[in-house]
């Protein structure tokens, strides 16, 4: 009977390491299918430190959308700098903002809109909404609702886009009938989506790209080169250039 235990024992733990090992092989070379989504790009913050702009954008890089503000008064102290290299290197660039649950959306809004620059082309804004790294307190679906559109209208009528919702699972499952509709960006890693109802995928959040030290997230675009244009584009000429002072 010992021997038995310690044969399934032995038996379990090798077919543990055997999915481990599988499961690593697959997980980190993945990249979804180049011919259906051509268009690559990844998202970073302060975290990935210093960045070689001009070598990412050699490495099959289009697009980086950069964290810029969090809540009503941080601001990601990279931002200023990953914004103008990458421009600089020639990828399409936007910027996102963590949304958190315990300041109103207005102060959000105003604390995003004032860092981040206009008068050149950005890809539409990002909110982000997960549970991960929040305050503690999670507003019901409802609340979200009132704050969330406090700092949507603010934000998409000083850049003249439509905002982009990225939302992780959980999130997404409390607050669905409130992103219901918007454009999103998806997490799912490893894994083909499984409709096609976004504009960014996040398929992997410990990618390497050649001009980074360490992990990053990496994204495909749902479409071609012509839909980056588009997202990129000139905000309308009526749109003012600059955001405006607060007191």
């Amino acid at each position: 009977m010992k021997n038995r235990i310690v044969f399934w024992g032995a038996a379990s733990l090798i077919l543990a390491c055997l999915v481990a090992v599988g499961g690593y092989f697959y997980f980190y070379p993945f990249s979804p299918d180049r011919g259906k989504y051509p268009v690559r790009g990844l998202d970073v913050s302060h975290h990935q430190r210093q960045i070689d702009w001009r070598r990412v954008a050699a490495d099959d890089i289009a697009f980086a959308v950069i964290k810029a503000t969090e809540g009503g008064d941080h601001v990601d102290d990279a931002f200023a700098a990953n914004l103008r290299e990458a421009r600089e290197a020639g990828l399409a660039v936007g910027a996102y903002h963590f949304f958190t649950f315990c300041r109103p959306g207005a102060d959000q809004a105003k604390n995003f809109i004032s860092v981040v620059p206009r008068g050149q082309p950005l890809l539409p804004p990002v909110v982000d909404i997960e549970f991960v790294g929040n305050c503690p307190r999670r507003p019901s679906p409802e609340e979200l609702s009132i704050e969330l559109s406090a700092f949507l209208g603010p934000v998409e009528a000083a850049f003249g886009k439509t905002a982009i919702l990225y939302v992780t699972d959980e999130a997404a499952r409390v607050y669905a009938a409130q992103i219901v509709g918007r454009p999103r960006w998806i997490r799912s890693l490893a894994l083909q989506p499984g409709h096609d109802d976004w504009i960014y995928w996040q398929y992997h959040d410990k990618g390497r790209v050649d001009g980074i030290s360490g992990d990053v997230d990496l994204n495909v675009l749902q479409g071609r080169q012509e839909t980056l244009t588009t997202l990129f584009a000139a905000p309308p000429e009526s749109m003012p250039s600059e955001p405006p002072r607060t007191p």
